[in-house]
């Protein structure tokens, strides 16, 4: 009788901690819905709000906060069962701690840095779209800048993150500190070429002498094509004919480079021929044109405008124009320049007046006294 009745006992004991166990899973899975729920309900709302830092917020939120809770609801489970394997198994000592660390402390601690690092790069893409829709070039913050404090937000998250888990688990900060002082030197000397393209992408996010979107070119290197992207260790840049080309960043630190996207204006510069029986023309066909491009829309009248007579050619006498039109945009200049052209022809035409092409005249002395000469000798 004895012997039954400890029985009983232990089958109520061992039924009282089930109970409990599957009572705290139920709460966490009851838990784990209603969190759902109520991002869900909320995140529609708030993303119709003017702030994108609500939206990253709640984004970075939802995958975090659900682990967490799971991760607190199976730590309690363990802690209320009777099975000294599994609370061994979440909990360590460290060298000279009093106490035992728990594993979903640590657990816990990275999963708040996971909700800062995706924070952050929320932001970073909710605040580049935000400076796309700006009208105001001026008001706008450049994309560069805003992929390299987000980096550099990451980065610091990572290693706050480290050393806070390395404290937690009892690791001396000190130690480690000054492990990487003497690792950080010889890593120095084995990655010289890493640390230089660190280093010039650094350059490039601070001095900022082109951004993502730039069109770029070298005079001292094969390089001319669109920006797509600066890293911290290459940049890549699509050229022309769209092959992608990589370019350690260390590169830009000895070589001078040439932003064409940055240009206030873009220039036209042709000399035009008229034939030299034209010449009594040539200045009322400079007036003309002169006037037709102050009168032209396109053209910025505060810059530097010349339309002269320039030189005495082989087969032609040569005017030239100089000036600049208000537009910096490729396709759009080159129908400007197209019309300007056009409208040039029409005046030399008007005035009676030809564009020369190369030609050669050939003279022939028939004098009388030669032709005679010519008679007799037939």
């Amino acid at each position: 009788m004895e012997f039954l009745r400890d029985y009983l006992y232990k089958l109520q004991g061992e039924s009282a901690w089930m109970t409990e166990i599957f009572i705290i899973v139920l709460a966490t899975l009851i838990l784990n819905l209603i969190w759902r729920q109520f991002h869900s309900r909320l995140f529609k709302r708030i993303i119709k709000t003017r702030t994108f830092w609500d939206d990253a917020l709640f984004t970075a939120l939802s995958r975090p906060v659900t682990w967490a809770i799971w991760i607190t609801g199976i730590s309690f489970a363990i802690e209320s069962s009777q099975s000294n394997y599994l609370i061994e198994l979440i909990q360590f000592k460290a060298t000279g701690a009093t106490e035992p660390t728990y594993i979903n402390n640590v657990i816990l601690i990275g999963l708040f840095g996971w909700f800062l690092t995706r924070f952050v790069h929320e932001s970073e893409q909710h605040l580049v779209e935000y400076q796309k829709q700006k009208t105001d070039k001026e008001d706008r913050v450049d994309e560069t800048t805003i992929y390299a404090m987000s980096k550099l937000l990451r980065v610091s998250v990572i290693i706050t993150i480290t050393l806070v888990v390395l404290q937690t688990m009892g690791v001396s900060i000190s130690a480690v500190l000054a492990f990487g002082g003497i690792g950080g030197i010889a890593i120095g000397f084995a990655a010289k070429d890493l640390l230089a393209n660190f280093f010039g992408g650094l350059m490039i996010y601070l001095d900022r002498p082109f951004a993502v979107g730039d069109w770029v070119r070298s005079p001292d290197r094969q390089i001319e094509g669109t920006v797509e992207y600066i890293g911290w260790r290459q940049t890549r840049i699509r050229t022309f004919d769209k092959r992608p080309l990589y370019i350690p960043n260390s590169i830009f630190n000895n070589i001078a480079v040439e932003n064409p996207s940055r240009m206030s204006n873009r220039r036209i510069y042709e000399t035009i021929g008229i034939r030299y029986d034209d010449v009594a023309q040539m200045s009322s066909i400079v007036e003309s044109v002169k006037s037709m491009l102050r009168e032209h829309p396109e053209i910025d009248q505060t810059q530097t405008m010349i339309v002269n007579f320039n030189a005495f050619s082989a087969s032609s006498i040569d005017f030239f124009v100089y000036t600049f039109t208000k537009t910096t945009d490729w396709i759009k200049f080159h129908e400007i320049k197209h019309e300007i052209l056009l409208k040039i022809a029409e005046i030399i035409a008007e005035h009676s007046a030809e564009i020369a092409f190369p030609t050669s005249t050939l003279h022939v002395n028939m004098s009388e006294p030669q032709l005679s000469g010519i008679e007799q000798s037939n």
